[in-house]
């Protein structure tokens, strides 16, 4: 039986809401996803934790039992990672990303950590969009650029403010356009994030600007996914300003969208983290975006 650290995040969760859906927004999760890890929790269990009530969940007996082992088993695992990463005067300091960072951020972040923290090692990890925290929350990440929101456990520090746009086939009809009203936008198929995503999923689907509900005309797990299916004519997608230059692709044009509040692009650190690798990056990319 081999439980992973993240379904007992997701039962410590479920047992202090004592509601899967409260449950779900706070891990920045969908309900469908919660509950099917809880079921496979509980096929790996071979018991029950929860029983359905009027108001929720309730914890059974066996899973009154398992909570305050579940979180001393998460408590001393963070605890753990950070001792072994204090463990050694240099080591590698792993950056999540989910997208291209660009804005003159992350070269000239890295020389100077570099200059503050001699014989450490940089990494790089491509983190899929099914991990709204960049790989933060399950360890695999030092640090993450990401777009907020984000889910609880994380802090922040916003880097950059930016509206947002949308990505669309070059013959698209509202690409002559020099600015698009997102009311045109609306009955739009969109490119959509993994549901997995949660709130980001649908900040990028524009559903803070909505009454209604977006058209989603595919998936896409990766942002090469993404373009290759607004190339393919399968759908639009919003982009933040500064990422149009990164993502210049053949038969694909950017447009400004007018009504849309914007997106903020932060980089995410675990709250508990108080390593002096992970405060000397942060403290590297605030004395950069106060440049850029």
């Amino acid at each position: 039986m081999d439980v992973h650290l993240r379904e007992l995040r997701y039962f410590v969760a479920v047992a202090e809401e004592l509601n899967v859906t409260r449950a779900a927004e706070r891990l920045f999760v969908s309900q469908p996803a919660l509950s099917k890890q809880l079921r496979v929790l509980e096929r790996q269990l071979g018991f029950q934790v929860f029983e359905r009530v009027h108001s929720g969940v309730a914890l059974t007996r066996q899973g009154e039992v398992l909570l305050p082992i579940a979180r001393e088993l998460l408590e001393r695992w963070a605890a753990g990672l950070e001792d072994a990463r204090a463990a050694a005067p240099t080591g590698t300091l792993v950056i999540g990303m989910q997208t291209a960072v660009g804005r003159g951020l992350q070269q000239a972040a890295l020389r100077r950590f570099r200059k503050a923290m001699p014989g450490w090692e940089v990494s790089l990890r491509l983190v899929g969009w099914d991990d709204p925290s960049g790989g933060l929350l399950d360890g695999s990440s030092d640090v993450a650029f990401i777009w907020l929101p984000v889910p609880a456990g994380l802090s922040t520090y916003v880097l950059a403010t930016e509206g947002r746009g949308v990505a669309m086939p070059a013959d698209h009809p509202l690409a002559e356009l020099e600015e698009v009203p997102f009311a045109a936008l609306r009955d739009e198929p969109f490119i959509a994030l993994p549901a997995a995503a949660g709130p980001l999923r649908d900040f990028w689907l524009g559903l803070d600007a909505r009454d209604d509900e977006p058209v989603v005309g595919v998936t896409a797990n990766t942002p090469e996914e993404v373009f290759e299916a607004v190339t393919s004519g399968l759908g639009v997608v919003l982009v933040a300003e500064g990422n149009a230059a990164l993502y210049n692709r053949p038969g694909m044009v950017y447009r400004p969208v007018a009504g849309l509040p914007p997106g903020e692009l932060a980089i995410a650190w675990r709250d508990a983290d108080k390593s002096s690798q992970v405060a000397a990056f942060i403290d590297a990319l605030r004395q950069v975006a106060t440049k850029v």
